[in-house]
């Protein structure tokens, strides 16, 4: 729908709240998030994509959100790192992040955070490689990865003994 002065109205659920907002059919997903509804936990980074620092989670997929016209999610769910601690207790993942010092200034942490869950979601016993391979869509300049890739494991589910072949 086209409201005052060719603006859009956007209708998306940010962290499980149903929001509205009048935007510029042109705007980016990152840009109504942050600056229309509030949502500052994706950062505005490289704006290129190459960073992670905007990633989000649209329709359970992970999205950089640098990358894409808000238009086109309308309707859709969009989650944040803000929502993924519940009733102030961080999940095993954010804890273990906190545990190994696997962040420094946090700007890097929206996208290390979901491509880890998706990760562990996809893969729960991921390897090193598989590890270093899901966050390398992510830049961070403080930690040098090592910290980020332990937390990752040690959120991983022990690997699965056959019983074939003692």
């Amino acid at each position: 729908m086209t409201g005052e002065e060719g603006r859009v109205e956007l209708r998306l659920t940010v962290d499980g709240a149903e929001r509205t907002a009048s935007i510029d059919p042109r705007s980016l997903l990152l840009d109504a998030l942050r600056d229309e509804l509030g949502a500052i936990a994706p950062k505005a980074g490289c704006r290129t994509g190459d960073c992670g620092a905007c990633t989000v989670r649209v329709d359970g997929a992970i999205a950089k959100s640098c990358l894409r016209l808000a238009v086109a999610d309308d309707g859709c769910e969009v989650r944040t790192t803000a929502s993924m601690a519940v009733g102030g207790e961080l999940t095993p993942l954010q804890q273990a992040f906190w545990d190994t010092n696997a962040f420094q200034c946090g700007f890097c942490l929206s996208g290390m955070l979901f491509a880890a869950e998706d990760l562990l979601e996809r893969t729960p016993s991921p390897s090193e490689t598989e590890v270093r391979e899901a966050i390398s869509g992510n830049l961070c300049r403080c930690t040098g990865y090592d910290a980020i890739v332990a937390a990752v494991l040690s959120c991983a589910a022990p690997p699965v003994r056959s019983s074939r072949g003692a």
